[in-house]
């Protein structure tokens, strides 16, 4: 493939927390630019909860067309990339909903997507963060 690489959203109910996220996963994997990442968080009026219109512009941002990795905060969040996912349209294509943690999920993502890993491969590592044990 090119030099395409796998985007990465975080979708909180916080714009601050995806903001956060981003910055701490990007810092964290040393991707600077090398990795596209999007904060999708809040409202569109900037108060707390999901906005699809916010979720499928960050989604376009980062689509480099090796595939976009989605993770989410909490419930809605959950239910509004489900939502885009189903119609079809709103999405860049080979977009994914990834279960992980969201914080571990991250880090883990962005390390794995600036090793020019495969979405299936950032979606595993990701995944895999819910085994990190801290005890």
């Amino acid at each position: 493939m090119s030099d395409a690489t796998v985007g990465i959203v975080l979708v909180s109910h916080s714009a601050a927390v995806a903001t956060s996220v981003a910055e701490l996963a990007k810092g964290l994997a040393g991707a600077g630019d090398a990795v596209p990442v999007a904060p999708a968080g809040g409202t569109d009026d900037g108060g707390l909860g999901t906005s699809a219109e916010l979720v499928a512009a960050a989604a376009a941002s980062v689509d480099r067309g090796a595939g976009v990795a989605v993770l989410t905060d909490l419930g809605s969040a959950v239910l509004t990339v489900k939502t885009l996912l189903a119609e079809g349209d709103e999405l860049p294509a080979n977009t994914r909903l990834v279960d992980a943690p969201f914080v571990e999920g991250a880090v883990a993502a962005v390390v794995t997507a600036a090793t020019g890993a495969d979405l299936a491969a950032v979606e595993a590592a990701a995944a895999e963060a819910y085994t990190y044990r801290k005890t």
